[in-house]
């Protein structure tokens, strides 16, 4: 073969080496990125799967578990106590066990003490029912001399329950004529004044409205109930004509009363704020499945009557809340919704028992292998230090609670802080929700340092909650908007008609009376 042809022939070759080894690295990019690709579906795969797993473990504790976040006193997270053990456990006021209960393995409890007959029935009249001798038998039954009374006792007590009864009342008004003016053909009539009814030309009274009220708003017994209830008494009134009552008072009568105690929370130092869905069928604009929202406030442990106020409003827009509290600068406890980061002027405070409900979801279902806590446990775990310690202020004067708070409380979150930032769990995990919302709530979580009225939970908020969600678990929904707004004012009265006298001026207390009135 000639020379040429032959580097020609290796020119080839070493050009189809080349190209060989390009597509041979092209390849081996091909396949480490799939790799890559598939490494990352997999542990992507993998976390889904962890995730759905934890959510049918927080599905099934949420089912069947205890619902209580509380537990027992903990130590810190990492803390051993192997070591002062016998320092930890010593009590001098225990007294030293006998031998009958060391023999028998345990003390028994001592149960509470039961109440007394006297006691559960101290706050009820009395009706005596004289058994007395008849007259045949008042003679002595030896020398049938007359007998004569030494003395009564009670043989036997029970209870009577006078069922509720409708009575048809008629306001009967007496007319007075003059004869003499009649003689010379004058007609001079004067009639007896009479009340003023509580609605024109409706059968409804004071007592009638305040009946129907306390069975929907305290007993939560819906309006439809009532009706069977009312055609049970013999009186066919249909639920339409119980509603008219319900709102027509509710807005006439009780929301210029309303409107006193909304001023009176304004002027207060510390306000707890939340919110809870509802649904009202007949509102511009909207469907009858979307949500509403009842808003509500209340007063803080400042030592002054409670005030408890509902407020119905179209959604969860936090300028809703910034209308309601315009005026109020103040401590305004809440959870981490961030509407409230509308209101301007006010001192915000986190809830550490949102916090820990976000670390107790994320807590592991089922028993772990490892003695190391994990980190939900140790986040769970530095909530409880600070519930323990607040348990001990609760009876504590403010000032008092509060430097026994600065000795204490820094110090926990000195230690949780930092440690909250080496926390990196995966991407929608139960434990990535409870980190996000620690962190979140950082700037507001410790003010409640500042003040020693300040609480560390928003539960108060949430007691104001619990009637109006019993109430509707049985009525469901409001049928109109003036209905659900007829509904946050009763509701906003029954929670604090204990001390209404207490929060309203003397030049309010017309207002008082005609809401009192009522009930």
């Amino acid at each position: 073969m000639p020379q040429s042809e032959m580097e020609t022939l290796m020119q080839l070759q070493k050009e189809t080496i080349e190209s060989l080894r390009q597509l041979v690295d092209s390849q081996r990019v091909m396949i480490e990125q799939m790799t890559k690709s598939h490494e990352e579906q997999t542990a992507q795969l993998n976390q889904t799967i962890a995730n759905l797993n934890e959510t049918v473990e927080y599905l099934k504790k949420k089912l069947f578990a205890s619902s209580s976040e509380k537990t027992k006193k903990d130590g810190f997270p990492g803390q051993i106590d192997l070591f002062n053990e016998a320092e930890a456990a010593a009590d001098p006021s225990v007294p030293e066990p006998t031998l009958e209960e060391t023999v028998g393995g345990y003390k028994r409890k001592a149960k509470k003490p039961e109440a007394t007959r006297e006691e559960i029935l101290a706050g009820l009249p009395v009706v005596e029912v004289p058994c007395t001798v008849p007259d045949k038998n008042r003679n002595c039954p030896y020398c049938n001399a007359p007998m004569e009374a030494i003395g009564k006792k009670v043989v036997r007590e029970e209870l009577r329950i006078i069922p509720a009864k409708v009575e048809r009342i008629q306001y009967v008004q007496e007319v007075l004529g003059c004869p003499e003016c009649k003689k010379d053909g004058t007609s001079v009539i004067i009639g007896a004044e009479t009340p003023s009814p509580l609605l024109k030309h409706s059968l409804a009274s004071s007592s009638t409205v305040a009946y129907v009220m306390y069975q929907k708003y305290v007993n939560s017994i819906p309006l439809y109930r009532q009706e069977a209830d009312w055609k049970q008494l013999g009186v066919k009134l249909p639920r339409a004509t119980l509603a008219n009552w319900v709102i027509k008072c509710g807005i006439d009568y009780m929301e210029p009363v309303y409107e006193q105690l909304h001023q009176h929370l304004l002027e207060r130092d510390i306000i707890h704020a939340d919110e809870t869905p509802c649904q009202v069928l007949k509102e511009e604009g909207k469907t009858a499945q979307s949500k509403s929202y009842m808003w509500l406030y209340g007063s803080g442990n400042d030592g002054l009557p409670p005030i408890r106020l509902y407020d119905y409003q179209p959604s969860r827009g936090g300028y809703h809340a910034e209308e309601f509290l315009k005026g109020f600068s103040g401590y305004l406890t809440c959870d981490g919704f961030g509407g409230y980061s509308k209101l301007k002027d006010v001192i915000r405070c986190g809830c550490l028992a949102h916090m820990r409900r976000y670390w107790h979801e994320a807590l592991p279902g089922k028993p772990k292998k490892s003695p190391d806590k994990t980190p939900a446990e140790m986040g769970f775990d530095y909530c409880n230090q600070l519930f323990e310690l607040e348990k001990e202020y609760a009876d504590l004067g403010a000032d008092t609670r509060k430097a026994k708070r600065l000795e204490t409380e820094p110090a926990i979150w000195e230690a949780y802080c930092p440690w909250l930032e080496t926390v990196n769990p995966a991407g929608g995990s139960r434990l990535a929700k409870a980190v996000t919302y620690a962190k979140n709530q950082k700037p507001y979580i410790e003010n409640y340092l500042l003040d020693g009225r300040c609480s560390i939970s928003n539960n108060i908020a949430e007691n104001i909650a619990r009637p109006y969600a019993v109430g509707r678990k049985n009525f469901l929904f409001h049928d109109t908007v003036k209905g659900a707004r007829a509904s946050s004012i009763i509701y906003s009265l029954v929670e604090i008609s204990n001390v209404l006298p207490h929060l309203l001026k003397r030049g309010s207390m017309l207002l008082y009376l005609s809401a009192v009135d009522l009930w």
